[in-house]
């Protein structure tokens, strides 16, 4: 069989079978409602809470202020419009994941007004970009805390100090931090923050929202009671027992320093391609980022065709984020940056998990060069640019 390394750790995670054995008795033998008041019920309803517990000590807040979500996406809706009305001014940047961006243009539909903050070009927002913009109007600013594709870093602690100053509610998009980096809300002075499982190697479809003590969000789905009336439905027990273990193991694993094993071994991928390939550079090169994401551009070739190439030979890799594959406009956020069109689109995210080894990175590193140079030959753009180049070395 051929062998397969995956490494688009930022579009999802496998689920790391201490994850997957512990949410494995829900889906049977403890099946109650945790709404239930008898035995089966209350059952679940001590996981449901133990999981909270879990997920608060990962975050730094209290067990009450964690809300069950369906995920990043529900969670990153849910703050925005559950914090912002028509008429309020919402701050946001330009970099943000379409869940951020498209819920902060329904805003807009419904009468908002909201600013897009520009970045530099290493992808970061300026925090007096921010303080410029506020109005008095202002309501909510989100900022995202780690970027999913380049894996930058955003002030967020500034930006929190600046939301706290003007008395603004401060939303952060941490999906793609938790699990990588440590997180303390209160040190980042946020009123929500969202996280999603599927991220940090629990399953699809569970996620959550820190919401500040305090801190009145409208409720996207309107039903029953739960969450404390801050989302109406059924608890997703496997998945939010699940949730519960990843970010244990988190907390266990950054006790354990393997977040900095992690960015040694994303230094070692990412220093290996550009000493190997020419004519490459990294994306955000030089910004704080999460350790295990690395952004790289390959002049004179398409992105998704070395995805393709890659991924014949057994390499996952993407182009960036997994909700815009296919699109035929490349990268928004490597546009806001700076990049020209034709190398955003020959940008490759290389995202590593828990799962992945020294061995996975040799495996990278012995089959991206050599895949780079064949579809460069193939190139009538690269073979017309080097005829070029020699003609003018001979004169």
């Amino acid at each position: 069989m051929m062998r397969r390394v995956y490494l688009d750790n930022n579009a999802t995670t496998p689920v790391l079978p201490e994850v997957l054995e512990t949410m494995r008795p829900y889906f049977g033998e403890r099946f109650g409602n945790a709404s239930s008041i008898h035995h089966h019920g209350q059952e679940t309803r001590a996981a449901v809470e133990d999981a909270r517990a879990s997920v608060a000590a990962l975050l730094g807040c209290r067990e009450s202020e964690v809300v069950f979500t369906s995920g990043g996406t529900e969670g990153d809706n849910l703050a925005i419009a559950g914090l912002a009305n028509s008429g309020d001014h919402v701050i946001t940047s330009s970099v943000e994941h379409h869940a951020v961006i498209h819920a902060c243009k329904h805003l807009e539909e419904a009468g908002c007004e909201v600013t897009f903050l520009p970045v530099d070009g290493q992808g970061l927002v300026a925090p007096e970009d921010v303080r410029r913009a506020l109005r008095p109007n202002t309501k909510l600013i989100s900022i995202m805390m780690a970027n999913n594709e380049t894996g930058v870093l955003q002030p967020v602690e500034e930006i929190g100090k600046i939301a706290a100053e003007a008395d603004v509610f401060f939303h952060t998009d941490a999906v793609q931090a938790a699990g990588k980096v440590a997180i303390d809300v209160k040190r980042i002075g946020c009123d929500a923050l969202s996280i999603s499982g599927h991220k940090m190697h629990a399953p699809q479809g569970v996620g959550a929202l820190y919401v500040r003590k305090g801190t009145h969000i409208r409720p996207l789905f309107y039903g029953g009671r739960h969450e404390r009336s801050r989302r109406a439905g059924t608890e997703n027990v496997p998945g939010i027992v699940a949730l519960g273990k990843a970010a244990e193991l988190a907390l266990q694993a950054f006790e354990r320093g393997e977040d900095k094993k992690m960015t040694a071994l994303r230094d070692r991928l990412q220093q290996g391609i550009v000493s190997q390939v020419d004519e490459v550079g990294v994306n955000g090169n030089g910004a704080p980022r999460v350790p295990n994401t690395t952004n790289v551009y390959f002049d004179h070739i398409e992105g998704e065709a070395l995805v393709i190439a890659l991924d014949l030979k057994g390499l996952a890799v993407s182009t960036g984020a997994a909700c815009s594959s296919g699109a035929i406009e490349p990268s928004h956020v490597l546009t806001a940056m700076g990049l020209r069109g034709d190398r955003a689109r020959a940008s490759i995210r290389f995202s590593l998990g828990k799962q992945n080894t020294a061995e996975d990175v040799d495996f990278a590193l012995a089959l991206v060069p050599e895949t780079v140079a064949r579809l460069r030959d193939l190139s009538p753009v690269y073979k017309k640019e080097a005829a070029g180049s020699k003609l003018g070395a001979r004169s």
